[in-house]
C-alpha cells in the first residue's frame, strides 16, 4: 500500500509530485532546483524488483530514485515514512471498519512491539483497547471529525494524549492503486454492486477511509499533575480536619432549647474556609449562640477561626452583654491578624424573657420563624466586621416565643455569584417558613432548598435553634416562681418560707428542698448585705435542674473568698458554691446584678 495516497490534511503533505511538476515548468525554477540525473526505479523483473512484479521501494516511500541534497534531504523530498518514522510520538495508521493495520512507526513499535500489517486493531493492538480508543476510532471513522483524549493511562503505566484523525485517498489516486489505468465503468459498477469489505479489499487498501492515531507520551506531565493533585488533597484534608476539630464535637443542649448544626466544606476544588458556630450554656438557663465566618481560605483561615472561637467561649464565661463580647473580640481579631477580616453574630437566650438579645459584626441577619410560619429578620443593630476597630457595637432584641425557630448561618448558604445576596436571604426565608420537624430535619431541608451540594464552591455553616412549645406532661416539668423583696430584717425569713413552700409543691425530695432553701437564704442574705433594692428571688424548675436566682440594684459582683476563723461574714457564697452544682453572677441591663446557683435533679 502506498501511504502517500492517504491524506490527513496535515501541513506539508500536499501532493509533492504536483509541486515538482510546477517547478519544472518555470525556467528560473529549473535552474535553481536542478538535480543530478537519477535513474528510474528498477523495472519489473529486475533483481532489485518486487517478486510480485512491482518495484522494491518501500510502499510508504514515494521518493525512490531521488538523490540526497547537500546537507541532508529537504522536507519536500522526505517520504511520509521518513517523517513519521522520526517522530518521537507514537503513530499508527489503520483502515476500514475493522481498523486493519496499515502502518506503525518506530516509536509505536518500541512502546508496544511490532504489529502485523493487515491484522485488525482489536486482535493485534490490545493497547488501543486499554486506552479505550476503539469506540473513539469508530466515531472518527463515521463522522470524519478528529477527536482527542487527554492523559489516558495504559497498563504499562505510561500516560498518553491521543488524537485520532480521519484519513482518505484522493479520487485521482484510486486509479493508480490497481493497474495504473483509470477505472472504467464496469469497475465502478463492480465496486458499487460488490459492496462490503471483500470488494474494497479486492481494490486495495488505499480505496478505503482510515484513522491516523497520534499518541504523545505525557507520562511525566501526568505524574506531575497527579503529585500536585495529591498534595492539594492532603492540604485540603489537613485544613478540613483542623476545621472540624476546632468546631464543637457535640453541641450543648440547653434545657429550654433544641439545637442542631451543620457544617459543610466547599467542593474539592475550593479551599476550606473559616466558618464556625458554637453553643455555650451560661448558667441560670441562659444560652449563648454564636455563628462566624473568617474571610479567606485554607489552614490560616481555619487557625484564625479556632482562636476566635476559643476567645468567644472565654468572653462568654464572663456573662457579658452581646455587644461587649463583640467589642472584646474586635480588638483580639486585629491582634491575631490584621489582614484577616471576620464576621460574627452573638446572641443570648433567656428563658424568662422569651427573646434573643444579640449583636452582629458584619454578619447576615438572624431569622426567626414563628409557629404560624411568619419569618422575621433581626435587622439592627449591625456593626462592621471584626478586626476593623473604631466601632462601638450595640445590642438588639428579637422575640423567640415558644414554638418558634431561629436560624443563624454563614454567607455560603445564601450567596450566589449570579444573584444579589438579598435574594438568597429571601429564598432562605421562604424555605424556613415551610420547614417543619426537628432542628436537624430543618437544617437538612434548608441545605437542600438552597441548592447546597458536595460540589458547592463555599463553606456553609447553619445553626438551627428551636424553642419548643410544651404542653401536657412535658409542661409540668417546667415551672417558674418569684418573690419581690423589699429589704429589711424580715426579707431573709420571707425568702426561706417562700422557697420551702414552692419546692415542696414541686415535689422535690426532702434533701433537695433543704439544700434549695439554704441556698436561697444565703443568696438573699448576701444581697441584703452588699446590694440595694429592688431585690427579687426567682425559682425555676426544668426537666434537668433547679435554678435559684437573686437580683438587686447594685452592680458589684460577688466573688468567692476564704474566710478567716474570726470573720463573722464572707462565708455565704462559699456555702452556696459547696452545696450547688454550679453558681455564677452577671450584671443586668438595668445596672444591677444577678447571682444564681443550680442543682441537678435526680433522674
Amino acid at each position: 500500500m502506498n501511504f502517500t495516497r492517504w491524506s490527513a490534511r496535515l501541513p506539508g503533505t500536499q501532493r509533492r509530485a504536483a509541486a515538482r511538476d510546477d517547478r519544472s515548468s518555470v525556467p528560473s525554477a529549473r535552474a535553481e532546483y536542478a538535480q543530478p540525473e537519477t535513474g528510474p526505479c528498477p523495472p519489473d523483473g529486475d533483481p532489485g524488483g518486487d517478486p510480485q512484479g512491482g518495484t522494491d521501494h518501500d510502499p510508504l516511500d514515494d521518493s525512490c530514485g531521488a538523490a540526497p541534497r547537500p546537507g541532508g534531504p529537504a522536507l519536500e523530498d522526505l517520504s511520509a515514512r521518513d517523517i513519521l518514522g522520526q517522530l518521537p510520538a507514537l503513530v499508527a495508521l489503520v483502515y476500514g471498519p475493522d481498523h486493519r493495520i496499515a502502518y506503525v512507526n518506530d516509536a509505536y513499535a518500541a512502546a508496544f512491539g511490532p504489529r502485523l500489517t493487515g491484522a485488525t486493531a482489536a486482535e493485534a493492538m490490545p493497547e488501543l483497547d486499554e486506552l479505550s480508543l476503539l469506540p473513539l476510532m469508530d466515531q472518527v471513522l463515521r463522522s470524519g471529525t478528529p477527536r482527542t483524549v487527554k492523559s489516558r493511562k495504559a497498563r504499562s503505566g505510561n500516560s498518553y494524549t491521543v488524537t485520532c484523525t480521519p484519513v482518505h485517498r484522493d479520487r485521482d489516486d484510486e486509479s493508480e492503486a490497481d493497474d495504473g489505468n483509470p477505472p472504467n465503468k464496469s469497475d465502478k459498477n463492480n465496486k458499487s454492486t460488490k459492496g462490503g469489505r471483500g470488494s474494497r479489499n479486492s481494490r486495495g487498501r488505499g480505496g478505503e477511509s482510515g484513522v491516523l492515531v497520534y499518541a504523545a507520551d505525557v507520562t511525566d506531565h501526568a505524574e506531575a499533575a497527579e503529585r500536585l493533585r495529591a498534595s492539594e488533597r492532603r492540604h485540603r484534608e489537613t485544613a478540613v480536619t483542623l476545621q472540624r476539630s476546632l468546631l464543637p464535637q457535640e453541641l450543648e443542649q440547653p434545657d429550654d432549647l433544641r439545637i442542631a448544626a451543620t457544617y459543610q466544606p466547599g467542593g474539592t476544588d475550593a479551599a476550606v474556609g473559616g466558618d464556625w458556630y458554637d453553643v455555650i450554656t451560661l448558667g441560670a438557663g441562659r444560652t449563648a449562640l454564636v455563628i462566624g465566618d473568617v474571610m479567606g481560605r485554607g489552614v490560616r483561615a481555619a487557625a484564625v477561626m479556632g482562636q476566635l472561637r476559643t476567645a468567644v467561649r472565654a468572653y462568654a464565661r464572663l456573662d457579658l452583654p452581646p455587644h461587649e463580647v463583640l467589642q472584646l473580640l474586635d480588638g483580639l481579631a486585629a491582634e491575631i491578624d490584621a489582614s484577616q477580616i471576620a464576621t460574627c453574630a452573638y446572641a443570648v437566650h433567656d428563658p424568662n424573657e422569651g427573646r434573643l438579645v444579640y449583636a452582629s459584626a458584619g454578619h447576615l441577619p438572624i431569622l426567626v420563624c414563628h409557629e404560624d410560619g411568619t419569618v422575621h429578620r433581626a435587622e439592627d443593630p449591625t456593626g462592621p466586621p471584626l478586626g476593623t476597630g473604631g466601632w462601638i457595637h450595640t445590642s438588639g432584641t428579637i422575640a423567640l416565643p415558644p414554638g418558634s425557630t431561629a436560624v443563624l448561618y454563614t454567607d455560603g448558604l445564601v450567596e450566589r455569584r449570579s444573584e444579589d445576596i438579598d435574594e438568597g436571604v429571601a429564598a432562605l426565608e421562604r424555605a424556613l417558613s415551610g420547614a417543619k420537624g426537628s432542628p436537624q430535619v430543618v437544617c437538612d431541608r434548608l441545605i437542600r432548598s438552597l441548592g447546597v451540594t458536595a460540589e458547592h464552591d463555599d463553606d456553609v455553616a447553619v445553626l438551627v435553634v428551636q424553642h419548643p412549645a410544651r404542653t401536657g406532661a412535658s409542661a409540668e416539668l417546667f415551672h417558674n416562681a418569684s418573690l419581690d423583696l423589699l429589704g429589711g430584717i424580715e426579707a431573709a425569713p420571707r425568702a426561706r418560707a417562700f422557697a420551702t413552700g414552692v419546692l415542696t409543691s414541686w415535689r422535690f425530695p426532702v434533701e433537695l428542698c433543704d439544700l434549695g432553701v439554704l441556698a436561697a437564704g444565703e443568696l438573699v442574705a448576701n444581697s441584703l448585705k452588699h446590694g440595694t433594692p429592688p431585690m427579687r428571688l426567682g425559682l425555676r424548675r426544668t426537666d434537668r435542674r433547679l435554678i435559684i436566682e437573686v437580683t438587686d440594684g447594685d452592680d458589684h459582683l460577688p466573688r468567692r473568698r476564704r474566710a478567716d476563723p474570726a470573720d463573722e461574714a464572707g462565708r455565704g457564697i462559699s456555702i452556696v458554691a459547696t452545696i450547688a452544682s454550679s453558681w455564677g453572677s452577671r450584671r443586668t441591663p438595668g445596672g444591677g446584678k444577678a447571682v444564681w446557683c443550680e442543682f441537678a435533679l435526680p433522674h
